[in-house]
């Protein structure tokens, strides 16, 4: 260990000496890119009380006793190798874990603090083991770190959630910890895949770019995020799939349940919903890294388990028109996405109404050579003008996703993105509520943009009439509605529309669901809503789509 402290300064004083450093991760961000998928662990003492880790703090469990809660912390079951089996089993790639979350509590052999792992009851260095298991299987290994740090005297801001100031502080005191356990990161368990900063607070740009450049310092072609405060290499949408963005890189992180950290009896994504994650965010030329929250034994909920090795199977089959791939050349729509490698387009159908599928293909400047239903069957091609006709019976449709593999006679890598027809009459119209808590994932502007996993409206819980209204530009023809809601909270609600004498109900209906298909009277409008007549909790919506 005395090395390594003559390392850390040594370290430090090139930093000082040299300020910005000069990076070469181009390739490594490619490499990131082709991996596609990996795994985010949120672990530690606050799995003992099932609540959310870091955010609990001085909330739902009182200070004094969460930042005890690690002298409870044995997890007799933790196996590195375990969780790593998983990951594979999964179809990821890589692995990413909170080393230090905003509650401050280290999962490794830091020489900075003794609120550490190896002073809780399991004393076994966390990210050694986890390091070393990725290595042995051929997983990359990366490493999550909280910029902000409430247990830190040092840090300005405390529990609960950073929103109290604390009277005395030393936040260039604080910016030196934190470079040092990056440091200890780097050099003892690197080299890493990626750091991952999260939750700056009171680091603006300029110091986080300070612990960018410095990082680079020691691993020059690291990839880190954008939550130092500075602008990092990638951009990091929360608990939604990113929109589609070729120009940088980005990677949606999402829980495979509802909490981060583990949560007793806590809802498990369907394997559409997850599928469906993972494949929308490809099709956005993103990455996704999905969570799982092991339990205080150390072991991973078998139901979480079930679902990934459940998705491996598929990644297994079909993986190859999302390894490696990029997204495009057609923006995502409704109905699905579009993803690329070398001379071919992937077309992931994800949900489709009708008995038959017809979609037009814009002209993109490359001839089809080939065109094919990745599980058989017939599809005809056609063209129009300047449209390609895909059309195949409905009878070819699969449960989750239905892969069309289009080969081309040149490379589709070049093509600029291009909008594609959706199938709803709802996609992306203007939407407004009643009330609108959360622009973040909560927002309004989630019930129509085609995600119907991640993001949902939520109304405002004082909101007791909520209501979410689309306007469709122009009038048009309706007869169906597709409603999907985030668990079973709604009890009785309405579907009504414009007129020139006011709102009229044109359809009543009771509980929703996972989906609900609805069959309404024929009739004409512009503006349609959602009204939530009885509910209990604080409900939500993914999509309100309008056929």
């Amino acid at each position: 260990m005395k090395k390594i402290n003559i390392i850390l300064i040594l370290v430090l004083s090139i930093f000082t000496s040299f300020g910005q450093n000069s990076t070469n991760n181009k390739q490594r961000i490619e490499d990131w890119k082709d991996a596609r998928f990996g795994m985010f662990i949120h672990w530690g003492p606050v799995t003992i009380k099932g609540t959310e880790i870091g955010w609990s703090r001085g909330r739902e469990v009182p200070t004094e006793e969460y930042d005890q809660l690690y002298k409870q912390f044995n997890a007799p079951l933790f196996d590195a190798n375990r969780w790593v089996t998983i990951a594979k089993a999964a179809g990821m790639k890589y692995i990413i874990l909170t080393t230090k979350h905003h509650d401050g509590f280290c999962l490794w052999n830091t020489r900075q603090t003794d609120f550490n792992v190896m002073h809780a009851p399991l004393g076994r260095d966390v990210v050694k083991e986890l390091a070393e298991a990725c290595k042995k299987q051929g997983i990359a290994f990366g490493t999550y770190y909280s910029t902000t740090d409430w247990h830190n005297p040092d840090f300005p801001l405390t529990s609960p959630g950073g929103t109290i100031t604390r009277p005395t502080y030393d936040l260039d005191a604080y910016t030196t910890y934190l470079k040092k356990q990056v440091a200890e990161l780097l050099l003892n368990y690197g080299p890493l895949f990626v750091l991952w900063f999260d939750v700056p607070q009171r680091f603006d740009a300029i110091r986080g770019q300070g612990v960018i450049d410095f990082a680079h310092t020691i691993q020059p072609d690291i990839i880190i995020n954008n939550r130092t405060g500075a602008k990092g290499d990638f951009d990091t949408p929360e608990q939604r799939v990113g929109g589609f963005q070729n120009d940088r890189p980005w990677e949606s992180c999402m829980t495979i349940a509802n909490q981060w950290a583990w949560k007793p009896n806590d809802e498990v994504k369907t394997l559409e919903q997850c599928l469906h994650t993972l494949i929308r965010t490809a099709g956005g030329d993103g990455n996704l890294l999905f969570n799982v929250g092991p339990k205080p034994d150390g072991t991973i909920e078998p139901l979480q388990v079930d679902r990934l090795e459940e998705m491996g199977k598929w990644l297994g089959k079909y993986g190859y028109s999302i390894y490696g791939t990029r997204g495009g050349p057609f923006k995502p729509t409704d109905w699905g996405v579009s993803t690329r490698k070398g001379n071919t387009i992937y077309l992931h159908i994800l949900k489709w109404n009708g008995k038959s599928v017809r979609i037009e293909l814009p002209d993109f400047g490359v001839e089809i050579k080939n065109c094919k239903l990745a599980t058989g069957g017939k599809i005809k091609v056609s063209k129009k003008a300047d449209k390609t006709i895909l059309e195949f019976a409905g009878e070819s449709l699969q449960p989750i996703n239905t892969l069309v593999e289009i080969e081309t006679t040149g490379s589709v890598m070049s093509i600029k993105p291009m909008e594609i027809s959706s199938q709803s009459l709802t996609y992306n119209k203007k939407a407004t509520a009643s009330s609108n808590p959360d622009p973040h994932w909560r927002g309004i502007t989630s019930i129509n943009n085609g995600d119907w996993v991640g993001q949902y409206w939520a109304p405002a819980k004082d909101d007791k009439t909520p209501w979410a209204e689309i306007d469709l530009g122009k009038a048009e023809k309706i007869s169906k509605a597709i409603i999907y809601e985030k668990g079973n909270a709604i009890n009785a609600f309405e579907i009504q529309y414009l007129t020139g004498k006011g709102w009229k109900t044109v359809y009543v209906g009771k509980t929703i669901g996972n989906k609900a298909e609805i069959k309404l009277p024929k009739f004409t409008a512009q503006n349609v809503k959602i009204v939530l007549k009885d509910f209990s909790g604080v409900p939500g919506i993914y999509e309100f789509v309008l056929l």
